[in-house]
């Protein structure tokens, strides 16, 4: 399954890539196995969006996908048919803060 995924910029300065991305998905379709797919196309990617150790998310990154914010659920969870099929991007967006 070929899947779309929009990364953020300081992302796409470390990959030399474009915000979006088509990748090939053979498990489920979810987080786990888009970020799986990411970091196997883009090896110096590997542990800026899940953490190496625990395997969850890095505290600064979000995922939305169509429009929902599924950051805060299991990494395992399938995601919507319109992410599976192409249709709409999963986008991981790095969250911005400071006072």
């Amino acid at each position: 399954m070929t899947v779309r995924v929009q990364i953020p910029f300081h992302l796409q300065t470390l990959a030399h890539c474009n915000k979006e991305i088509e990748l090939a998905v053979e498990d489920a379709v979810s987080v786990a196995s888009i970020v799986r797919a990411l970091e196997a196309r883009y090896p110096m990617l590997s542990g800026t969006v899940l953490d190496h150790y625990t395997g969850q998310r890095q505290p600064k990154i979000r995922f939305f996908a169509c429009g929902e914010d599924v950051s805060l659920l299991p990494l395992e969870t399938e995601l919507p048919p319109d992410i599976a099929n192409g249709n709409e991007p999963l986008m991981i967006v790095g969250a911005i803060s400071g006072g």
